[in-house]
């Protein structure tokens, strides 16, 4: 009896070969879609930087488009360039946002939209581009 009772314990131990192979396939799939959205989050991040100092290098909108660019350049920055930003006027100051997506191909017709917008704006709120 003692011996029976030590082998259903052996058996409830771990994970079953299925559990283990899907468990497996559920961390892959999760770590092709983070290999997929960190570039574009890290590009992202990179562009709020460069909207930030593009702002206050350029004191025209032309400058502040040229100087974006320059960044853009060094930053490995492809998904918008100067002419994309939206740059207006708040009494002295000059806000500088931007708005882009972002479409990642997953698997067949499936893709993953991302939609990224930021702003230089003190509200937090960026300026939409005229329609």
């Amino acid at each position: 009896m003692n011996l029976h009772h030590h082998r259903q314990l052996k058996t409830q131990r771990g994970i079953s070969l299925i559990g283990l192979i899907l468990s497996l396939g559920i961390l892959v799939l999760i770590a092709m879609l983070a290999m997929k959205v960190v570039p574009t989050a890290i590009e992202y991040f990179s562009i709020k930087k460069a909207i930030v100092y593009a702002k206050n290098i350029g004191t025209t909108p032309r400058e502040i488009e040229t100087a974006f660019n320059k960044q853009a350049e060094v930053g490995y920055i492809t998904s918008i360039t100067g002419k994309d930003l939206i740059i207006a006027r708040n009494g002295d100051d000059v806000d500088v946002s931007f708005s882009y997506q972002k479409k990642i191909p997953l698997f067949g017709p499936a893709t993953l939209l991302l939609e990224y917008e930021g702003t230089t704006a003190k509200s937090g709120i960026p300026t939409k581009k005229p329609e």
